[in-house]
């Protein structure tokens, strides 16, 4: 009788366990095949955010140089355009990572994902951030789950760094002045920041790729407004 009650419970957790991993989910192998305009906006989403991040690349490169060429007139203005196109980015990166979860429920998910580790970052802030989430991934095993945290990481990547830079950047943008220190900061933060978005770029990829047909076609819908004022905007149309 016990031996009949205890293979009963081991049956029962066999079940409980193969639910919890996925082991028993059909899982479809590979990606579908995206739409014509589909891939065509993915393409487009890529040039966009690459494009934004080369901007910002030139103009934190001619605000230094200013700066330390002593030409600190010329510098409040390039400062300026750089906190504007930051934050023009971090608003399409964020707008991307919160509709990608928001259809993670549709998904047939087998996505590769390759873990963001404190090595590949430089701002002490990405560095601190990271070592929690590196040692949960390792215990997670369905790689749904991996991906979700994925692009929970992102998501928490692009505010803290943008929370950075605003304490980073001087105070006072009528007479900034040059310090090697401040700078190299603000410098480690856009790498960083560039990082993130290229990682971003490549969850949005894989992701939409593994979306049935009809939830692929209403994110592309969701999310072309965010690029109807960017620099490729004509890719998209």
């Amino acid at each position: 009788m016990y031996w009949v009650m205890g293979g009963a419970v081991l049956l029962l957790m066999g079940m409980v366990l193969r639910r919890v991993l996925g082991l028993g989910a059909p899982i479809r192998r590979r990606p579908i095949s995206l739409e014509p305009e589909q891939k065509s906006f993915c393409e487009a989403v890529a040039d966009e955010v690459q494009c934004r991040s080369e901007i910002l690349a030139c103009l934190l490169n001619d605000v230094i140089g200013e700066l330390k060429a002593g030409h600190c007139e010329n510098a409040p203005e390039l400062l300026d355009l750089f906190e504007a196109e930051w934050a023009s980015l971090a608003e399409l990166l964020n707008a991307i990572l919160q509709n990608v979860a928001e259809y993670l429920p549709l998904a047939h998910i087998v996505i590769p994902v390759r873990s963001m580790v404190p090595a590949h970052f430089r701002s002490d802030v990405m560095i601190d951030y990271l070592r929690l989430p590196e040692l949960v991934d390792q215990f997670l095993f369905r790689t749904k789950l991996r991906f979700h945290l994925q692009v929970k990481v992102l998501r928490h990547a692009v505010a803290i760094l943008t929370d950075d830079f605003y304490r980073a950047e001087p105070k006072s943008h009528l007479r900034p002045v040059f310090s090697r220190a401040l700078w190299s900061r603000m410098d480690r933060d856009y790498h960083d920041f560039d990082l993130v978005a290229k990682r971003t770029i490549l969850a949005f990829g894989k992701f939409v790729s593994w979306l049935p047909q009809n939830a692929a076609a209403a994110l592309v819908l969701t999310l072309r407004p965010m690029l109807d004022r960017g620099a490729v905007r004509s890719l998209v149309r």
